[in-house]
């Protein structure tokens, strides 16, 4: 009003403006008519601002959407992040309805149910896990407002992807990446350790992946070992395999007498047994040719595998290259599982999950796939606690849908006992990640303690996770076993977790060929590719008679404890305990016990 009133005044008056020597008299029509024209000047620049403010998206309410208290121990922030260093971001997208598809999981997967073995289409699970129209266009439109654009890389849409420099993702999160770095390893990570969503998104996006989640310093790692006493590499044609099983050495021939496992060919050429590979770890074909020479003489020593490949990956022929953990997966499936198709699935390092390592981009390749395995067998793993309760939930998701499509998903359990994947310093118990996901089944491993019974392998990992709850499946008997535990291990962990492993099978000092000669080997990753030759042979009698496979198993393995021979002796020590004790039933373990071959095909009614 002060600056009107000025110029009011300044209209009506009849002074005169100072033009140094020679001044002229203002009439008021000419000030007038200048004061007019400047005002419509301002109110032309008002209007552009205007107009321009009106073309730029509007500030979003902010709110903070997933957090940590501290820096993960081991880590330590060491220095902003580079803002023009690009980074990759994954967003997962709200599902439409994943409690349905677990309900239609365990409606497909439970004996007594009516609709058992009816598994899903890739088109019927589809429609529980794409998200809504409206959760797309919401993301979308949030990230066009800000100059992004994203591409779907999971085949219902439910996860996108893109990538932006640092100051983008800052400006986009409301987050503070920072270059964080292991002390012991030195392994750096750009993360933040906090992010905000715009709040009306909330509902609409899951989560945003690599934030909060730290990269598990030792990457994932195969859970296997060599036997404590020095490995001694023998030249093949000097060992004779023993006729009997023996602690010396684990053999095929032992494996199908302790469990009875036929070895009479399958039959069926739609059964597929799928072997994950990872880490660089490859499938020498030369050395499963001497594999079976020497231990499957009645199986033509040509008979091999297919291969798959995902994420860069590949699988050098150089015998140097040869991976211990891949020729054990391989020699343990075709040789256990006669007949049964074997592929070789290998996972390079172009990952698109960030650091789930390939964990979820080999399910969502299989997920792609119109006929993925009936079996699908890993031998690596992590801690759960290196990886979010979202993200672990994600991976749990991306399960169920695989499971619900009719692949059995097997993992070894780890070999850490109570310690973890692999031993490790600890106060508390450290669960395995995924086997501390419901809808996958976990495998413990045992030894012998003679030559046809088994006892506990000290290093068999089991407990009971932080993130997940027991399931109905194993509620009884995880009851059960919690009542004969009493106060032991009190506080060091979670009563209420979903225990593992479900079972189990021989791990150690299996005899194998690794770039031309035998060594003995130790792991649950040995147990792991038996477990599922066995699930693959039953698999093959069932497509035989029409029925479908068994799909996600846990719910017709705790049904049919009698099936299995219950191991009730050792422990898996760690954190400075003893661990938990193998027992008459259920044990975090051994679990149910290792595999009746005959026992287990009446179960699944063949």
């Amino acid at each position: 009003m002060m600056m009107a009133r000025q110029l009011y005044k300044r209209a009506g008056s009849s002074t005169y403006n100072d033009q140094g020597s020679n001044p002229r008299p203002i009439s008021s029509r000419d000030t007038i008519l200048s004061l007019v024209d400047k005002m419509v000047s301002r109110l032309l620049i008002l209007s552009a601002l205007f107009s321009l403010a009106l073309a730029k998206p509007h500030a979003r309410s902010m709110t903070v959407h997933e957090s940590l208290e501290d820096i993960p121990s081991g880590f330590v922030k060491t220095s902003a992040a580079d803002p023009d260093t690009q980074i990759k971001l994954r967003i997962a997208l709200v599902q439409s309805d994943p409690n349905g598809l677990i309900d239609a999981l365990y409606a497909v997967s439970t004996p007594d149910s009516a609709s058992y073995g009816e598994h899903l289409t890739k088109e019927e699970v589809e429609k529980f896990v794409a998200p809504s129209q409206e959760s797309v266009d919401a993301v979308n439109a949030w990230l066009k407002e800000e100059g992004v654009t994203a591409t779907p890389i999971s085949p219902a849409g439910d996860w996108i992807s893109f990538s932006v420099p640092v100051s983008k993702a800052n400006a986009l999160l409301d987050a503070d990446f920072s270059v964080f770095t292991h002390a012991e390893t030195g392994k750096e990570a750009i993360r933040t350790l906090s992010y905000s969503i715009p709040a009306d998104l909330q509902g609409h996006l899951d989560l945003v992946h690599p934030t909060i989640t730290f990269p598990n310093p030792y990457g994932v790692r195969p859970v296997i070992s060599t036997p404590s006493q020095k490995v001694i590499r023998r030249e093949i044609d000097k060992v004779v395999p023993d006729a009997t099983c023996s602690s010396s050495g684990i053999t095929p021939a032992c494996v199908q007498s302790l469990y009875g496992i036929p070895s009479t060919p399958a039959t069926s050429k739609t059964n597929g047994l799928g072997v994950s590979g990872f880490i660089d770890q490859f499938a020498n074909k030369a050395d499963l040719t001497s594999f079976l020479k020497k231990f499957r003489t009645d199986m033509s020593s040509s008979t091999t595998f297919a291969l798959q490949t995902l994420d860069g990956g590949s699988n050098s022929q150089t015998g140097s290259q040869a991976g211990v953990e891949a020729d054990l997966d391989i020699q343990y499936t075709v040789g256990i599982a006669t007949g049964v198709p074997v592929t070789f699935i290998s996972v390079g390092d172009d990952f698109q999950d960030g650091d789930l390592e390939g964990f979820l981009d080999i399910i969502n390749f299989l997920l792609g796939e119109s006929n993925p395995p009936q079996v699908l067998t890993t031998s690596y793993g992590q801690n759960e606690n290196t990886i979010s309760r979202a993200l672990a939930n994600q991976l749990c998701n991306a399960y169920v849908q695989l499971g619900a499509r009719g692949t059995s998903i097997l993992f070894a359990s780890g070999d850490g006992g109570v310690a973890g994947s692999q031993s490790s310093s600890c106060k508390t118990f450290l669960p395995t990640f995924p086997s501390g996901c419901p809808f996958m089944t976990s495998v413990g491993a045992t030894q012998l303690s003679g030559t046809t019974s088994e006892t506990a392998a000290s290093f068999s990992s089991g407990g009971f996770s932080n993130y997940f709850g027991i399931p109905s499946y194993q509620s009884a008997v995880v009851e059960s076993y919690l009542t004969s535990l009493g106060s032991t291990n009190k506080g060091k962990f979670n009563t209420s977790g979903r225990a593992f492993p479900d079972v189990s099978a021989i791990g150690v000092n299996l005899e194998i060929i690794v770039d031309g000669e035998l060594e003995g080997v130790d792991g649950t990753s040995c147990a792991s590719p038996i477990f599922a030759s066995v699930i693959s042979l039953i698999n093959d009698r069932l497509i035989a008679a029409g029925k479908s496979s068994l799909g996600f198993l846990n719910p017709f393995l705790y049904a049919n404890p009698s099936a299995f021979r219950d191991i009730t002796s050792g422990d898996n020590p760690g954190c400075n305990t003893n661990g938990f004790s193998a027992t008459t039933g259920w044990d975090p373990v051994t679990g149910l016990g290792t595999p009746n071959f005959a026992a287990l095909l009446a179960a699944a009614g063949v």
